[in-house]
């Protein structure tokens, strides 16, 4: 006897697949959502909100038709009007987080190409090493450095060993270098560990593909080797950036002058400061919407990128 009957379709099939993974990703959705649109929608409504005459607290607008444009106004003047003062902090925070970056980029790619390619069975220990500076606090961390730059710290007196200073410098006396320098200290290991996971996934039959066709150690890299770390050099500088230009802790502990301030410093003051909190929420959202901008263009790079490679 022949069996008989109707074959499910491909959609049929792959529908329970979907809902399955709906499913599965539901908590984590709700999560975000409570965790960012929520706290984002409230910042807006405080942006748009008013100050309390009698407390000097803000007051939160909840109603968009109550919004008003005070807060705004007020921002816009501290940056473009006659009495700005943010336009050069952001210069300043733009000039820092670029050469941090750089130098960040300088410092970390050969040290994860090196992990990536020649540790061999060492790999493990040396990525132990790369995340050991995750156990410990950011705080701690940049605690540790003020003790080395204090006046009679160890790097003053390994300069002064060395004959490279006559006498102790002022790290902490409002340098932007130093500032630099701690931006660099704190976020490195992001970039390290990103770049070192891109690198150990290029597939080394490629490079030797390079070298068998005649081309030395440096070309190598410079045609095969670099090109095929581009998405990910883009990913290390995106998650070490976007941290960089918020970050206000770093200038705070190893500063603290008004020559050094950077844009999170002013908002952090503006959010602490009564009758200012509503032009801190605005600046806030003017930060949040600068930085979307990159996480756009990486999201859309990152697309095209599959696609050429599909």
């Amino acid at each position: 006897m022949q069996l008989t009957g109707t074959r499910p379709r491909r959609g049929q099939l792959q529908e329970p697949h979907r809902l399955f993974w709906a499913a599965l990703a539901a908590p984590g959705i709700i999560w975000l959502a409570v965790l960012f649109i929520v706290p984002f929608y409230a910042i807006l409504a405080i942006a748009g909100g008013y100050i309390s005459p009698i407390f000097g607290n803000p007051v939160a607008v909840w109603n968009p038709l109550h919004w008003s444009s005070a807060n705004f106004s007020g921002a816009m003047r501290d940056v473009v009007g006659g009495s700005a003062f943010v336009g050069p902090i952001i210069l300043r925070t733009l000039g820092y987080v670029a050469i941090a970056s750089l130098l960040c980029l300088l410092i970390a790619y050969p040290a994860a190409y090196f992990v990536a390619r020649f540790a061999g069975r060492r790999k493990g220990l040396f990525l132990v090493l790369m995340i050991a500076p995750f156990w410990m606090s950011y705080m701690m961390r940049m605690l540790a450095w003020i003790g080395l730059l204090e006046t009679d710290g160890y790097v003053n007196k390994g300069l002064m060993l060395l004959h490279v200073i006559a006498q102790p410098v002022d790290w902490l006396g409002g340098l932007g270098s130093t500032v630099v320098l701690g931006l660099v200290y704190g976020y490195i290991p992001y970039m390290i560990l990103v770049l070192y996971a891109g690198l150990d996934r290029i597939d080394p039959a490629l490079i030797e593909v390079g070298r068998d066709l005649g081309l030395g150690r440096a070309r190598t890299f410079l045609r095969v080797t670099l090109p095929l770390s581009r998405q990910v050099i883009m990913t290390a500088l995106l998650i070490t950036v976007l941290p960089m230009l918020g970050d206000y802790f770093t200038n705070q502990l190893l500063s603290g002058t008004t020559g050094t301030t950077m844009l999170g410093n002013v908002i952090d003051d503006q959010l602490n400061t009564p009758g200012l909190q509503g032009e801190g929420a605005v600046f806030s959202l003017i930060f949040l919407l600068v930085l979307i901008i990159p996480m756009i263009y990486y999201v859309l790079a990152t697309n095209r990128t599959s696609r050429d490679s599909a």
